[in-house]
């Protein structure tokens, strides 16, 4: 792999990047002057002559120094940042691994944990044209036997705790807002979302954060589980002793992991040290010449069946998917189970996820949906996905006509299954209409599960870990913005 800015960044053609929107966060401005005439180009060669030319209409181009200049989307320190997590960097710490275990310095080895979302096994399991059951096998396989990785875990479970506390959340502060507390804002916009939130700290700051949800995201709260978690309970060492690796359909994500909050300045450590997106996977693939479907079976792991003691707990395996799903779209669910659990906390109301009807509005992806209830609305919630419906609706709480109290929020077109690392189009070098159908049934293909319903979770929320105790609450499951000073 390149050790360049990203392996999903090419320097010809920046439509990865800017990928999450198909636009800049903050476009360009063109100044209209006051002018009936059309404009014309002179061109004159050597000889003299002149020929004259429309100015041709295209596409507005953005160069890399360009976007680092822009206080909207990445900055050249987050560049940084961003390069210490590569395929390159993982290989690093593997040779050191062998190294130290060479010359027997073992207290110098890192444990090497790989987590992997949802939406990027679906992009590899529709590449290889595998089931997702089978792509699950066959990448555990290749983490553990090709990259050394003690674990490998499903962030489909983290966003259990993330579903969860959105739902408690939720419900707390519409509580709130209804006895009229100022600090209970509403709508709650999901917070996911890396794009968005690096958009809202850099260009709506502190009017726009109290609006957006403070529980942290699957890949964050997979972070504290392998860092506070799995280091205390399974390897009894340091979490700077641990190398942990998602791979992520965001490039985004690498931003996210790089954020303070999620940086332990006693180990020196960071929730998640590395995030590699799904198509630098791929390329990785490619590179070695892997077949991922010849690759030998492995097993997922699962943190909260790990202790010091007992490295499995088969009974409890055999009654659970391993690979399973969350209803309501490849961006996680938010709405839906948010809506679902909260019309029964807040009205006593028996909503089913088959009664949700979504209502389009200015495009596919901005939709409404509303609980009523005996004739009256009760819960007004909403999906905006892609910049163009996100500054819609910053908009409207501007100007306070937001009429929804719940909106999940993606920065990218179609959301997460359609995210700008996901893998493209080998012939037009896009996630075309056909490949983002296939990914999506590819993704729906398991069991839904009910996060509230999980055993495991159940447990960990009565465990040390989580204790029920609301100051562990806020530190393994919740998080904080900041807004950024413009230039």
């Amino acid at each position: 792999m390149s050790s360049k800015f990203s392996g999903i960044i090419q320097i010809n053609d920046l439509d990865d990047f800017i990928g999450p929107g198909q636009e800049c966060v903050k476009p360009v401005k063109l100044e209209k002057r006051p002018t009936k005439k059309t404009g014309v180009i002179e061109l004159a060669d050597e000889s003299g002559s002149v020929e004259k030319q429309k100015p041709p209409v295209q596409k507005a181009k953005i160069s890399l120094d360009d976007c680092l200049a822009c206080s909207g989307c990445v900055t050249s320190a987050e560049t940084v940042l961003i390069n210490q997590q590569s395929a390159d960097e993982l290989i690093k710490v593997i040779e050191n691994n062998k190294k130290f275990i060479q010359d027997d310095k073992f207290c110098h080895v890192k444990k090497i944990v790989v987590s992997i979302s949802p939406q990027s096994r679906a992009s590899l399991a529709a590449r290889y044209n595998l089931d997702l059951n089978t792509c699950t096998k066959k990448l555990c396989g290749f983490f553990k036997n090709c990259f050394s990785a003690e674990f490998v875990f499903d962030t489909t479970f983290s966003r259990e705790f993330s579903l969860i506390e959105s739902e408690r959340e939720f419900v707390e502060r519409f509580r709130k807002n209804e006895q009229g507390s100022s600090d209970a804002k509403l709508p709650i916009l999901t917070s996911s979302c890396p794009g968005w939130i690096c958009y809202a700290e850099k260009t709506h700051g502190s009017f726009i954060l109290p609006f957006i949800s403070a529980v942290k995201s699957p890949q964050q709260i997979m972070g504290s589980l392998v860092k506070d978690y799995l280091c205390k309970n399974v390897f009894d060492i340091t979490p700077d002793k641990i190398y942990h690796v998602t791979i992520m359909p965001c490039f985004d994500k690498k931003l996210e992991s790089s954020r303070k909050d999620f940086f332990n300045e006693f180990h020196q450590s960071k929730d998640v040290d590395c995030v590699l997106s799904t198509i630098e996977i791929e390329n990785l693939f490619q590179k070695e010449n892997i077949d991922l479907g010849s690759m030998q079976d492995g097993i997922l792991d699962l943190p909260f069946t790990l202790n010091k003691d007992q490295t499995s707990v088969k009974q409890e395996l055999e009654k659970q998917e391993l690979v399973y799903n969350h209803q309501g779209g490849g961006s996680g669910g938010y709405l839906e189970h948010v809506l679902v659990t909260s019309a029964k906390s807040l009205f006593d109301f028996d909503l089913k996820p088959e009664q949700i009807v979504y209502k389009q509005l200015r495009n596919s992806d901005f939709k409404e949906v509303n609980l009523e209830i005996n004739g009256e609305v009760k819960l007004r919630f909403a999906i905006a996905y892609g910049f163009r419906n996100i500054q819609n609706i910053v908009q409207k709480i501007k100007k306070k006509n937001c009429p929804y109290h719940y909106i999940e929020i993606m920065a990218c077109p179609s959301g997460c299954l359609n995210g700008g690392g996901q893998i493209r189009d080998e012939q037009t070098n896009s996630l075309s209409k056909d490949l983002l159908q296939k990914v999506e049934i590819t993704y729906n293909s398991v069991k839904d599960q009910i996060p509230d319903e999980n055993r495991f979770v159940k447990n960990l929320y009565d465990s040390v870990w989580l204790g029920n105790d609301e100051e562990k609450l806020k530190k393994n499951l919740y998080t904080s913005y900041h807004e950024i000073e413009k230039n």
